[in-house]
């Protein structure tokens, strides 16, 4: 009797079911014509037992068509994601019957009933509106999942039982963020925008942020991804911001903490000199709720905090997260971050030994009678060397040498800490008659106006027979980041009629975050509605490139995105005029760069077409104070199956183990046409990154996470130079430097090995 080969074996015994259906479509897949089957199945046999359940067997092909993705055929992670979805809709169906659920619509009021989802759902749409949302859902939009994406998104993102047990499919969950974000639309268009909502996310063309998607269409609906609060210099202040960290925290929020007010260590309390604490004793109280008060039991909290370049606290703040020293002065759970002036680049540029002069702020504040944090640019340098003549202020000299050493070893040591040039920041303000911007957030792609919240009173009152403590507070300005991404791998953007409408799109729904957001404090409620800031960002960045064919390390690169980011940003304030001429103006435009005309102006929006649109916002105003940021998007970037923000691959492909299974990590749309274009991140010439920052920066109100990808070849003089021309190319702010070994990057590149 003739022993049946290997490939016959697995066709007869392995191809049952939901297999066999999700094959037969990848047959007739054109995009994946280049998998052969016959080596899936092969490779499936080697992990096949006897008896194993439908599902085994489904996780057997699975991991099989994972153990195939390689440089060389990066489509099997494709396939991959076939069988993992073909698996979870069984899973699903399953647990529908169990429940008896039939139809979107019964399965709606089941989850609003069980607190899984939010009643405002049932109560603002009709169940017959629910039934042509329904309509939109497009199944097939599943298949433009990874297998590293979906995996993500099944494991965080769609809604479970309390016993884990799954109870929305992916598309579903697109359409349940759509429903959300089109609650509060009028109701002759909404229906609409919920079909616009939920295409320009299932296509994977826009993501919005970790907390939107996560949280949008639950009960406790926290929408915002970061915060940042101003620390006052009082005892009170200091645990008053300290407790809206925790409250931010509990709800699933990063935090920036400006500190630039606090006295410095040795400063006087009452008129007692010398027994200030000084900052990094607050640091380490932010660090210890940082880890107590964690984010929704899936992390602890995250928390950037910033410090003046002249403070005088700074070399200790430096070393914070190093290895070496007092371990009491250590809080190695924050991230630290600098704010620098323009006269401490142009030293650095022009004399690295000259004096530096650092300072206690409420040392000035008490001798010279103004916080010298409450300036910036050529003010602040009149101001600074005021208190420098001051022999009343107490000074720590040291020179620029000394701080960019502490800086650098910091940076290439820990990653930290982040740079914030606040004079470019601020220059750029739009809204500098409104107050002025101290620092940027956890991920450093926010510039916004900030401010403290102060104490007015506390009195005590009597109400219907108790007596209370009421204390009344000036909210400040504390800032909320409402976040979205366009997928610009993804995106046709030589289509602008296109990319405008994605744009559009993506604009109106982070206005309707700020109507529907659960806010976990008052000041963040108030800030947000005050201004009604928005930061429409980009992921993506590499992968686009590649499919086009355009190396980083080029001009046309540079150009490239000069011309695209200054279209997208016209499209962003196109849309938020719009919708100021629909729903009115922030509050503040009124005296703004926007209603001035001076924001066109300093970027030099001189043509015909910028001249017109900045007629049309004189008259219509800006929907959102704020509007553009680049965060770094790491989690949704690999939803969508693109590259992560505006950085450049690590790796063209690698297996990541986590959790016990393998995930196949692959460059998107990897073929031998791109192959060349992902050159990997560290051993990508950084100036061509920096450039790039500030050929964009012209044309994003706020900032960008932007990383410095670095090698032992660097030296500290050439990581400074990167932070001079980043200061030069109008960049606003550095997020981490990466540091890795030139002899591991090598390893590790694939086009230096192929």
């Amino acid at each position: 009797m003739e022993t049946p080969s290997s490939e016959q074996r697995s066709r007869a015994f392995v191809r049952p079911g939901a297999v066999a259906d999700v094959l037969t479509a990848v047959e007739r897949d054109p995009d994946l014509l280049d998998c052969d089957l016959a080596l899936l199945d092969e490779r499936a046999d080697a992990f096949v037992l006897p008896d194993m359940s439908p599902a085994e067997l489904r996780a057997s092909y699975t991991r099989a068509a994972i153990e195939l993705t390689s440089p060389e055929a990066p489509r099997w992670e494709f396939v991959a994601a076939r069988l993992l979805a073909a698996d979870f809709a069984a899973e699903l169906e399953r647990e529908q019957a169990e429940r008896g659920l039939e139809g979107f619509v019964d399965k709606v009021h089941y989850l609003v009933g069980e607190g899984l989802y939010g009643s405002y759902i049932v109560e603002g749409y009709s169940d017959a509106e629910l039934a042509e949302a329904a309509s939109f859902i497009d199944p097939s939009r599943d298949a433009l999942l990874t297998y590293s994406g979906l995996d993500l998104l099944l494991r965080r993102y769609i809604i479970r039982d309390r016993a884990h047990r799954p109870l929305e499919s992916p598309q579903e969950m697109f359409l349940g963020i759509a429903l959300h974000l089109a609650l509060k639309e009028p109701v002759e268009v909404r229906l609409e925008w919920v079909r616009r909502f939920y295409d320009m996310l299932s296509r994977l063309e826009v993501t919005m942020a970790t907390p939107t998607m996560s949280n949008a269409r639950k009960p406790h609906h926290q929408l915002s991804s970061c915060f940042i609060d101003t620390v006052p210099d009082s005892l009170e202040g200091i645990y008053r911001s300290v407790d809206n960290f925790a409250q931010v925290s509990k709800f699933g929020g990063g935090m920036g903490m400006y500190l630039g007010h606090v006295r410095a260590a040795g400063g006087s309390i009452r008129g007692f000199e010398g027994v200030a604490g000084g900052v990094i004793r607050w640091i380490r109280v932010i660090n210890d709720t940082a880890v107590a008060v964690d984010q929704l039991g899936m992390r602890q909290g995250a928390v950037a905090v910033y410090l003046d370049a002249w403070h005088r606290d700074l070399p200790e703040f430096l070393q914070l997260r190093t290895n070496n020293g007092d371990d009491r002065m250590k809080a190695h759970d924050v991230f630290p971050a600098v704010c620098y002036p323009d006269l401490f680049w142009r030293l650095a540029e022009e004399n690295l030994d000259a004096p530096w002069y650092l300072m206690c702020p409420h040392d000035i504040e008490q001798h010279r009678g103004y916080r010298l944090e409450d300036f910036w640019g050529e003010e602040w340098e009149r101001r600074y060397l005021a208190c420098v003549d001051d022999p009343r202020i107490e000074k720590r000299t040291v020179t620029v040498k000394d701080i960019v050493r502490l800086v650098l070893k910091s940076a290439v040591e820990t990653g930290t800490p982040f740079a914030f040039m606040r004079d470019t920041v601020n220059r750029a303000n739009p809204n500098p008659h409104a107050g002025m911007i101290y620092c940027s957030n956890l991920c450093c792609e926010i510039a916004q106006n900030t401010s403290e919240i102060e104490t007015v009173s506390r009195k005590v009152e009597t109400r219907e027979g108790d007596t209370v403590v009421v204390t009344e507070t000036r909210p400040g300005d504390f800032v909320v980041c409402n976040l979205a991404s366009l997928s610009l791998g993804h995106l046709p953007v030589e289509d602008d009629a296109h990319l405008a409408r994605t744009v559009e799109t993506a604009v109106r729904a982070l206005d309707n975050v700020i109507d529907l957001n659960f806010y976990a404090l008052p000041y963040a409620k108030i800030t947000n509605r005050r201004y009604r800031s928005v930061g429409l960002g980009a992921s993506g960045y590499h992968h686009m490139l590649a499919k086009r064919g355009i190396g980083w390390e080029t001009e046309e690169h540079l150009a490239f995105v000069d011309e695209l980011f200054e279209r997208i940003n016209r499209h962003a304030i196109e849309a938020s005029c719009a919708l100021a001429a629909e729903r009115g103006p922030y509050g503040l435009f009124c005296g703004s760069d926007w209603q001035t005309g001076a924001y066109f102006e300093k970027r030099g929006y001189v043509s015909d077409a910028w001249r017109e649109l900045a007629a049309r916002v004189r008259v219509h105003g800006m929907r959102n104070a704020y509007l553009m940021a680049v965060a770094p998007t790491s989690s949704t970037s690999i939803i969508a199956g693109t590259t992560a923000g505006l950085d450049p691959v690590l790796r063209k492909f690698f297996l990541e183990e986590k959790k016990g299974s393998v995930l196949p990590r692959v460059a998107p749309d990897l073929s031998m046409r791109t192959y060349w274009y992902y050159k990997p991140a560290h051993l990508i010439d950084q100036m061509w990154s920096v450039r790039a920052a500030g050929v964009r920066q012209r044309h994003i109100d706020q900032a960008q996470s932007v990383n410095l990808y670095i090698t032992d070849e660097y030296t500290l003089r050439g990581v400074l130079a990167l932070y001079l021309e980043a200061w030069r190319s109008g960049v606003k702010t550095v997020y981490y430097v990466r540091s890795k070994s030139l002899e591991m990057a090598a390893a590790s590149c694939e086009s230096c090995s192929a």
